[in-house]
């Protein structure tokens, strides 16, 4: 498995993973209307001020496993969002895979000093997966329902 940009096809298969609203608003937020057409959906996942890139995690035969942005937050920082493992994947490693996938290429492209993220408090395999990965939370920007979670890349 490898990542790569997404391409249309990519998009209607992540599309179909995102199962109601509230899926919608706790993988892209507030800005990500559903339904969403996948024709539209490269466009909507844009971050308004910043420079996002966006990668796909595909198997042998180029099928997505799953999905991810980085994107500078401010100088120095690569913030990772948007992680998505197709439902038919998870349980397998394949987070795991795309994480430590997205997060070096994100250090590569940016060389940041830190990376970061935000998590749902009760996406328990999420958490425990970044914790593994080195993130720790960050009291002053987590909130009750969301951890800010940030890592050291140097």
């Amino acid at each position: 498995m490898y990542l790569r940009p997404p391409t249309e096809p990519d998009y209607a298969a992540i599309a179909s993973w995102i199962p109601d609203a509230k899926a919608a608003l706790r993988w892209a937020g507030p800005l990500l209307n559903f339904p969403f057409p996948a024709l539209h959906l490269s466009a909507a996942l844009a971050v308004p001020g910043y420079e996002v890139s966006s990668y796909c995690l595909v198997d042998g035969n180029l099928q997505p496993k799953g999905f991810g942005q980085h994107w500078v937050s401010q100088p120095g920082f690569v913030h990772l969002g948007r992680i998505i493992v197709s439902p038919g994947a998870r349980g397998r490693g394949i987070g795991r895979l795309l994480c430590q996938e997205l997060l070096d290429t994100a250090i590569r492209s940016s060389q940041a000093k830190a990376a970061t993220l935000r998590v749902y408090r009760d996406n328990t395999a999420a958490v425990r997966l970044y914790q593994s990965l080195g993130f720790q939370e960050v009291k002053a920007e987590s909130t009750p329902e969301v951890l800010f979670m940030t890592k050291k890349t140097y």
